[in-house]
């Protein structure tokens, strides 16, 4: 019988580059004021970046992308001493749990989703491309889950789908074998997910529209002043469409000034402030925000050897962790095991 005296998180990311504005709205935020109140698994998810970076020489990049996730981390406040940072591919666990809920999980229940979709067209897949690895990708994420015997998973709403599979396939195996696994329940933020600075689906680093956490300040500025906004306004004199602007979106969020925020927001509706000045504003308001972030994120990218140490650890006590509940569910299971 699983017993928990207090939640169990589990979230991460695919190593697939630097962490950028969208994943502190979606996800990031949520993680770090959960640390205090609950045990926090981060996963280094490097086994989901290659189901679509699989190339000998995108694989040899996932390193340098491995340092730098968790760089990104450590500089938006994750602390390794509250939490556990660990590398997927580090826990042999996960390839024998991954196979088990795949023998207790149908074809159908898995190959709905949107979000295998969009992933593959994100990293320019087509149909016939698009390998059984990352078809499977949402058993992989449940076995993740369940592993850590996690009961809150902080996600975006497009992943919630996600969420509800691995809570089917707990159900099932504790129906078929006893219970061991809680049903994980998602934890979503207020704003669940960024528009992207193109205005086309929320910010992505596969889709090009994502302000990172190490861009400067000149390339922020131009980010800024690049983003889409009303499209029928064509003059500062013609009343514009606040709602659903990611201009205001950006401001609701990082800019602590409401006043100037509600002030902007009644003259743009009546035309009497061009975009000039609420995109100025905007470029200062999120240097101010990710300034202190970004110097942390560099001063972290450099030592190599306490990011690396960080992985170690965190591996190792996940490791620990995932060998005893598989091998516990492989003597439910009835599998034989040699001592």
């Amino acid at each position: 019988m699983f017993l928990q005296e207090r939640p169990t998180v589990l979230t991460g990311d695919r190593p697939t580059g630097i962490l950028h504005l969208g994943h502190y709205v979606g996800s990031i935020q949520k993680r770090v004021l959960l640390q205090g109140d609950a045990d926090c698994f981060f996963i280094v998810a490097d086994l989901h970046a290659m189901t679509t970076y699989f190339t000998k020489e995108e694989i040899s990049l996932l390193p340098g992308r491995i340092h730098d996730l968790v760089a990104s981390y450590l500089a938006f406040g994750i602390d390794p001493e509250k939490s556990v940072i660990y590398l997927q591919s580090g826990c042999p666990a996960i390839f024998k749990m991954n196979f088990l809920f795949q023998l207790i999980t149908s074809a159908n229940r898995v190959m709905g989703l949107p979000s295998i979709k969009e992933m593959a067209h994100n990293a320019k897949m087509e149909d016939e491309k698009i390998s059984f690895g990352l078809l499977g990708y949402p058993i992989l994420q449940s076995a993740d889950i369940l592993m850590s015997q996690a009961t809150l998973v902080p996600v975006g709403k497009d992943n919630v789908a996600h969420i509800e599979i691995a809570r089917d396939i707990a159900r099932r195996f504790n129906q078929l074998y006893g219970t061991l696994f809680p049903l994980p329940q998602e934890c979503l933020s207020e704003m669940t997910s960024l528009p992207g600075i193109d205005g086309k689906g929320k910010m992505s680093k596969s889709a090009g529209n994502a302000i990172f956490i190490s861009d400067d300040y000149e390339v922020i500025r131009k980010k800024v002043f690049s983003m889409y906004t009303d499209p029928n306004r064509t003059r500062s004199d013609i009343p514009g469409r606040v709602e659903n602007n990611p201009l205001f979106i950006y401001h609701d969020i990082f800019n602590s000034n409401v006043d100037e925020v509600n002030e902007f927001k009644s003259r743009y509706r009546e035309g009497k402030i061009g975009d000039v000045e609420v995109k100025s504003s905007l470029a200062h308001v999120l240097n101010s925000f990710l300034d202190p972030i970004r110097e942390k994120f560099y001063s972290y990218r450099k030592d190599v050897f306490l990011l690396d140490s960080i992985l170690e650890e965190g591996t190792s006590k996940m490791r620990v962790r995932s060998e005893k509940l598989v091998g516990e569910m492989c003597a439910r299971m009835g599998l034989y095991s040699i001592k």
